[in-house]
């Protein structure tokens, strides 16, 4: 799953792939390297300027195809995934800074030389370059740092340190001192380039802030990062399908498919990032700043990270000069290391979280009529009403679970259920939670009897029935399946007899959803049954089990022969295991995107512990990375919903990301706390109390490591072990 999410993107996308699988394959790369080295165009660049690429970012006034950012972001992330040879890179990154920032003059003289083919190398720094301002412009001196591209480009973007600010400017290659340096990408040329009094008319001159447009080239240095990480991640993958020791797939090892699986997830994340920063160019500087910060600290380290992965998830073979492996490593060496380092985006994020909220735009697309307009009414007939009538209005409005079928919500699609979150927010009004509830009402309303649904569906939806789940046993927990609590046949219904752990609120619960056996002798799988349970029945036995945290959210829960009506079976005998995947489906989902998701803001924590710092901020802003890769993730998945698509690979790895997620928050806060992090404080307890509290977020809707099989093997394909 790449960067493009509309039909265009799409097939863009697809053609870009086609493109450089016909025209650019790895061995003729190799062949050229002496060539790439000292700055002679790589083969594959008139084909590039004939297919329209140069300019597909361009205004067509010059010749350009008129795209977006995010358009030119799918370009590079597949020009990453084909290690396209060349500038490409820094030639698409000084034209889009001389389309969106230069005089108009300017602009209009070198965009179509662009368009039709003229190359540039940019430096990503202005270190080593002086500028003095002079009559009519800017008089540069110094050696710059290596820029990319700068051996055979036919323009330069250099930047220089000026007692007043930093001064970016766009001048010929010809007549300039460049001295090749032996690049660690073997498919690009970089050298130093060294200015003696250089005058820079200030016609030559980008007006723009050095920080705005490293925030530019953060964008694009992303995408072609997620390129290069989607290459390795698929290279290793494919290669553990087939890779045999021990006379089985290497794939099918546990230890490998895990790694493959975080691995996949990572590379999902940095996805996000890079689509979420290439669409935010068009916002205000500081969410242009927050998600380009963001985006340069989830992708560029990761991505060499993750070449490294790649190269020892082959063994030796992906050492080898002869495979590909290290040559995509090398770029996303060169590509972090000429954006680095990571810890000082880390601190500028980490500033920006401060004091700026992300708040992405989010295009729905044609609204249902008439529904923004009722929300209001609905809303604010709500809101002016008594605290104790709310929740009975909101559901007899359908706003209670508005997903739901009427007439127990509206039948919202996924573009109405958003709309409805944006009503509820701008109203200030929480939208209510039925909590496990959320996860039963869907098997009941799908799956049960018009009696069960009239007795359980409105008293869920108001508030008067509090849920709770019997489904876990000492020894079926993740194999759930396995469970031994037994319902046996009597001449009007069923009883119940085992014992259910890990309960959440049960001792709260005036109903439970419970899994039984109604049939020992058929595979485990088929003999299970699906039951309503009234907590207070006879027999029922609720023993809270005191927590590492010192509370008592899960309980033990003994069915000492519990009769259960008939009547309150859902569906037939043996159909509880295809039910509770209902169940379980609904909890993974709201776990991971919702109700169980990250909640917790690095910077609100650091605030409300009075911690300031470097090293503080440098940890709000890799943790913000983090929240806002998840964030985006969770759009991108809602957004394939809003297309009429299928939820695609995000939604697999949404509850391993938010369970981490709150995890490392969390630990990251103890760590701020210092000496006081050891005591537990009034209110909600402080730092560790929230870190004791992590185990159910990490456990709770199916472990890390049973998550990770999932993805492993019904996303990626891998055998079971």
């Amino acid at each position: 799953m790449g960067i493009a999410l509309t039909p265009e993107q799409v097939a863009l996308a697809d053609s870009v792939r086609q493109f450089a699988a016909h025209r650019a394959e790895t061995s003729q790369t190799r062949k050229e390297f002496a060539e790439l080295a000292v700055g002679r165009r790589p083969g594959v660049w008139d084909a590039l300027r004939k297919q329209g690429y140069l300019g597909i970012h361009l205004p067509e006034a010059v010749g350009g195809d008129g795209g977006g950012v995010v358009e030119l972001a799918v370009l590079l992330e597949e020009a990453g995934r084909a290690l396209l040879p060349g500038p490409l890179l820094t030639t698409v990154l000084t034209s889009l800074a001389v389309s969106r920032y230069a005089p108009a003059a300017l602009a209009a003289t070198m965009l179509p030389r662009f368009v039709e083919g003229a190359t540039a190398g940019c430096a990503t720094t202005s270190a080593g370059v002086r500028a003095r301002r002079v009559e009519g412009g800017w008089q540069v001196s110094g050696t710059s740092a290596p820029v990319l591209g700068a051996c055979g480009g036919d323009f330069l973007l250099l930047g220089a340190e000026s007692p007043e600010r930093t001064v970016w400017f766009v001048v010929p290659a010809d007549g300039l001192g460049v001295a090749r340096a032996e690049g660690v990408d073997l498919t690009r040329d970089v050298g130093t380039v060294t200015l003696r009094r250089l005058v820079v008319p200030d016609d030559d001159v980008l007006p723009v802030d050095g920080d705005r447009l490293r925030c530019l080239m953060a964008v694009l240095f992303a995408a072609e990062a997620v390129g290069v990480a989607g290459w390795c991640q698929q290279a290793g993958l494919d290669y553990v399908k087939v890779r045999e020791q021990f006379g089985r797939p290497v794939g099918s090892f546990q230890a490998i498919k895990h790694k493959c699986a975080r691995l996949f997830s990572q590379v999902q994340l940095m996805t996000a990032a890079a689509w979420d920063a290439a669409g935010a160019v068009d916002q205000n500087d500081d969410q242009a700043a927050y998600a380009a910060a963001a985006a340069a600290v989830s992708c560029l380290s990761g991505a060499a990270d993750l070449g490294l992965e790649t190269v020892t998830l082959f063994g030796g073979i992906g050492y080898t000069w002869e495979h590909d492996a290290h040559l995509y490593w090398r770029r996303a060496m060169s590509l972090a290391g000429q954006l680095g380092p990571t810890h000082e985006w880390e601190e500028r994020l980490g500033q920006l979280a401060a004091t700026v909220t992300r708040t992405p735009h989010f295009d729905l697309g044609v609204e249902p009529e008439g529904l923004r307009p009722w929300l209001a009414d609905e809303l604010g007939r709500v809101t002016a009403a008594p605290a104790s009538d709310r929740r009975t209005m909101l559901a007899d409005a359908g706003l209670v679970a508005p997903h739901y079928p009427k007439p127990y919500g509206l039948g919202a699609d996924a573009v109405a259920q958003v709309i409805v979150q944006q009503e509820f927010r701008r109203v200030g009004l929480p939208q209510p939670s039925m909590t496990i509830g959320e996860w039963v009402l869907p098997t009941i309303l799908a799956h049960g009897t018009d009696a069960q649904r009239e007795r359980f569906a409105r008293p869920s939806l108001v508030g008067e029935i509090v849920w709770c789940q019997l489904f876990s046993e000492p020894g079926a927990g993740s194999d759930l399946a396995s469970l031994r609590t037994r319902a046996e046949r009597t001449e009007d219904g069923w009883l119940l007899t085992g014992q259910k752990v890990w309960t959440s609120s049960a001792q709260e619960a005036d109903w439970a959803i419970c899994l039984a056996r109604t049939d020992p002798d058929v595979p485990k799988h088929k003999g299970i049954s699906y039951f309503l349970v009234d907590m207070r029945s006879a027999g029922v036995d609720v023993r809270p089990l005191r927590e590492a945290n010192g509370g008592y959210l899960f309980n033990e829960v003994f069915l000492d022969n519990v009769f259960v009506p008939a009547d309150l079976m859902v569906g037939q005998p043996g159909e509880g295991w295809r039910l509770a995947r209902t169940t379980l489906g609904n909890e993974r989902v709201s776990i991971g995107s919702g109700m169980g998701g990250p909640r917790d803001v690095p910077a609100r924590l650091a605030r409300q512990l009075d911690v300031t710092g470097p090293a503080v901020t440098r940890d709000v802003g890799a943790l913000t990375a983090q929240l806002n890769a998840f964030d985006a993730l969770v759009r991108r998945n809602l957004l394939r919903q809003l297309s009429g698509l299928h939820p695609g690979a995000e939604a697999s790895i949404l509850k391993v990301v938010s369970a981490q997620l709150t995890a490392d928050v969390r630990r990251a806060a103890l760590g701020w706390a210092g000496p006081a992090g050891g005591v537990v404080g009034a209110g909600e307890g402080g730092p560790a109390q929230a870190l004791l509290s992590v185990p159910p977020t990490l456990i709770g809707g199916g472990t890390a490591e049973i998550q990770l099989n999932v993805i492993a093997e019904q996303v990626l394909g891998l055998p079971r072990g």
